[in-house]
């Protein structure tokens, strides 16, 4: 943008007012969902997370993890076009948007094999439609269609078990008559009988018409679509594992291992959240397994928790952030303005408050998004400052990720003997949990991003053969306490964590003032 000729002092306020105006309203623009934007935004705007790029691309089935808000979605997305551009052919298929009519997958009355089987058919079906898609629209892929006429069938064959009734009837029927008329002068006498029969056999079978996968057919269709690419490679992306019922997963993965994994020429990808899925069980009275072997079948890829998890190299995190809201808003503001825009990082944010904005996204890209939107909200059409990030961040904690827990009693009780025993008493907001001693509950508050991992697999010298995972209580929720009152005098997180240079824990942890037993909270 020009600056006006011979402007005054309070025309020059007037338009850095309104720049900073639109900047701010190009950061409440940014997407929060990868879904919901785009093809050429997301390649416009994705962050690689340092190596994790190099290591998706490679041709291993491999399962990625992270969290909701990590940018599972927008991986695989921005992975899909890059292998367009380079001849091969991607297919994503969105789990949360597979399904039978009736919530057959969550109906636990329904058989599990029966409700497995249909979840797999109904994966295939959407990997035909968008093979048919391609086929159809793209140049060069007619030759996929035969193959895809052999996927269809072997994927939908079916076979009668179970409740339904059908019933046929053959039969006839016959009719006789007998009788006798006498006529006299003037009358007329007539006496009979009639006999009719009905002859009737009916068939009656009883069954569900339930969909079948024979694995031969199966993998001999994908096998023909896969050298119909000639030479091309085919990806296969499953995102949303973790919408899957639990118990259904192993099924999934079961068949997906024996009917997809096998083809030559076929990569898979699966993003899963790494606490809510359950890709193996067994093994079974015969030695075998069901589902998935992490490592074996599937390479574990990288979890995205782990690559943004920022405690020890906060410039890694500064770099991250940095890039990826450089991208988003330059693009947002490229759109409302009309002209190419250049770096706009130091315009948005006084300084300190980006580095605290980092500290409040906690790892999670979708969160650090969403509180500079809030933020944004407060500054109006000044830059962001902290206070308004910390604001922003106990907003973000109270509308989204507390109310994400208010359903669930169990969970939103340990988080408050949480709260209570490690900011309250202790003074902190870090602490560790044993493997052995690790409940149900904190998986759960660590998928709602109240609890973030610090460190996994921390051990205590004295005892060795113990291991723990370290957390810290959410930003959100440790700063909240703060500007409402609930703490009194400065943090007291590892010798004043929020005004601390680094801000971040140090390297060592103290067992005997951080451990903590759940099941002793009270």
């Amino acid at each position: 943008m020009t600056w006006p000729a011979f402007a005054g002092p309070s025309t020059l306020a007037g338009v850095a007012s309104t720049r900073q105006k639109h900047l701010n309203q190009a950061l409440m623009r940014i997407p929060r969902r990868a879904e919901s934007t785009d093809r050429d935004s997301l390649a416009a705007t994705y962050v690689s997370a340092g190596s994790f790029s190099a290591m998706l691309h490679s041709t291993d089935h491999q399962i990625l993890y992270g969290r909701r808000g990590t940018g599972k979605t927008h991986a695989l997305l921005h992975l899909a076009d890059l292998l367009t551009q380079t001849g091969d052919l991607a297919v994503y298929v969105d789990l949360r948007t597979i399904g039978s009519t009736g919530g057959m997958y969550g109906d636990p009355t329904v058989n599990l094999a029966q409700r497995g089987t249909h979840l797999l058919v109904d994966t295939l079906e959407a990997m035909h439609d968008e093979l048919l898609s391609t086929a159809v629209e793209g140049d060069g892929r007619e030759a996929l269609l035969p193959a895809l006429d052999a996927l269809a069938e072997a994927a939908t064959s079916v076979q009668v078990v179970g409740q339904v009734e059908h019933e046929t009837k053959v039969g006839d029927a016959f009719s006789q008559h007998h009788g006798v008329d006498l006529a006299t002068r003037g009358a007329r006498i007539s006496a009979g009988r009639q006999e009719t029969a009905n002859r009737e056999s009916r068939l009656r079978r009883s069954g569900v018409e339930q969909h079948h996968v024979v694995f031969g057919p199966l993998n001999r269709a994908l096998r023909d679509i896969v050298r119909a690419l000639d030479g091309s490679r085919l990806w296969l992306m499953l995102d949303e594992w973790s919408s899957v019922p639990l118990d259904l997963q192993p099924l999934l993965a079961d068949l997906v291992r024996r009917g997809i994994l096998p083809v030559a020429g076929l990569t898979v990808k699966i993003a899963a959240i790494e606490r809510r899925c359950q890709f193996r069980t067994g093994p079974s009275s015969g030695g075998d397994y069901m589902g998935i072997e992490v490592g074996a079948d599937a390479a574990h890829a990288a979890s995205l928790d782990d690559f943004l998890l920022f405690d020890h190299v906060r410039s890694r995190a500064q770099d991250f952030f940095g890039q990826l809201f450089h991208n988003h808003v330059r693009l947002r503001l490229t759109e409302m303005l009309g002209e190419p825009q250049s770096d706009v990082l130091d315009e948005m944010f006084k300084r300190g408050a980006f580095n605290e904005l980092v500290r409040a996204a906690e790892g999670v890209p979708r969160d650090a998004i969403n509180i500079a939107a809030l933020a944004a909200q407060n500054a109006r059409d000044e830059p962001i400052g902290i206070a308004d990030i910390r604001r922003a961040a106990r907003d973000w904690f109270l509308r989204d990720k507390q109310t994400a827990i208010m359903a669930h009693e169990t969970a939103r009780q340990t988080l408050r003997l949480l709260v209570d025993e490690v900011v309250g008493r202790r003074g902190s907001r870090t602490f560790l949990i044993s493997h052995m001693a690790c409940p149900d509950t904190i998986d759960e508050l660590y998928d709602a991003r109240v609890l973030h991992v610090l460190r996994r697999g921390v051990v205590d010298r004295r005892h060795p053969g113990e291991m723990y995972d370290a957390f810290a209580v959410d930003f959100g929720c440790y700063v909240s306490l703060m500007l409402d009152g609930g703490l009194s005098g400065q943090p007291a997180d590892k010798s004043g964590w929020l005004t601390s240079a680094r801000g971040i824990p140090p390297a060592g942890f103290n067992f005997a003032r951080e451990a903590i037993d759940p099941a002793k909270l009270a």
